[in-house]
């Protein structure tokens, strides 16, 4: 029964398919070692010597000495972290106004939200966040703010896409739902708040979670005018000790960490809302009285 409910789907290869399959395999991975391979070798031919090599342990050993990390990789951190988190939680906010706005049954006010939306979504972020550096300065002669700059961007253009992804999870829930809160006497914004929003947030947490990675890895353009964020910091410890590649490579290392962590703060939050909602049932459930026997005879 489960081969033939498997083939429905796709055709059983046979013994001709499978061995070109391990072929295909085989040449497959033979190419990804020999790309591999290229680039290690081309980094470790350096022209000024083998003890220039980007694979020289020295050049690794300065990611083992406290002083590194101390005035270097924490304070880069530190920096992308504030940044990003902060930015997040503008963005929800801001993302949420827009969605909710251009759902709204007053069209000036939905055209506005779209328009909104639009924009900040169309305009590249690099170019958005050197206008708001640049900007304070141009306009009213006030002294540039990297941290502000880098923040609202961030906020603006993650915004608009979290807006667009709420937007789509209020859109795919039932129509019922809307209809049975009116019945009840909510206004619509009361529906938006009570009912649909907490739906739609909750079935779209993972596409939400997914943008907050993209807000935090998106942080390191900061680097580009000047904030000292993780990237920046990294630079800073290559330029020192002529190590670009290793620094690269940790640098890159530490955004997968914290973008892991992210990611299973999400779903630890996720399956705690889940764990929520099936309790509430279940005292829901165990509330309801049957009714006694007879009743219905009586009646």
């Amino acid at each position: 029964m489960k081969s033939a409910s498997g083939s429905v789907l796709y055709d059983v290869p046979g013994p001709r398919a499978r061995a070109r399959n391990m072929v295909l395999n085989v040449i497959g991975a033979v190419l990804i070692a020999a790309a591999g391979w290229y680039v290690y070798d081309k980094f470790a031919q350096d022209p000024k010597g083998p003890q220039t090599s980007q694979w020289d342990p020295e050049k690794w050993k300065p990611f083992l000495e406290g002083d590194t990390w101390d005035n270097f990789l924490l304070p880069g951190i530190e920096g992308t972290l504030k940044a990003a988190a902060l930015a997040a939680v503008l963005a929800m906010a801001f993302g949420t106004l827009c969605a909710v706005g251009r759902m709204s049954t007053i069209r000036p006010v939905a055209w506005i939200a779209a328009a909104v939306i639009e924009f900040f979504r169309a305009v590249p972020l690099l170019i958005m966040m050197i206008f708001l550096w640049l900007a304070p300065t141009k306009l009213f002669g006030a002294d540039a703010n990297v941290f502000l700059a880098v923040v609202l961007a961030l906020m603006f253009y993650n915004g608009a896409v979290i807006a667009e992804v709420i937007r789509a999870g209020v859109q795919a829930l039932p129509r019922g739902q809307r209809e049975a809160g009116a019945a009840i006497g909510l206004t619509n914004a009361q529906v938006m708040r009570l009912i649909l929003l907490p739906q739609a947030l909750r079935a779209m947490l993972p596409a939400i979670v997914a943008q907050l990675v993209v807000l935090l890895k998106d942080s390191a353009l900061g680097y580009i005018i000047g904030y000292a964020e993780l990237l920046r910091q990294g630079n800073n410890i290559a330029t020192n000790n002529g190590n670009l590649v290793p620094a690269l490579l940790v640098i890159a290392a530490i955004f997968i960490v914290m973008n892991l962590a992210l990611t299973g703060l999400a779903n630890w939050i996720e399956r705690r809302t889940r764990r929520r909602g099936r309790t509430a049932a279940t005292v829901g459930h165990a509330d309801v009285v049957p009714p006694a026997a007879g009743t219905g005879a009586a009646l």
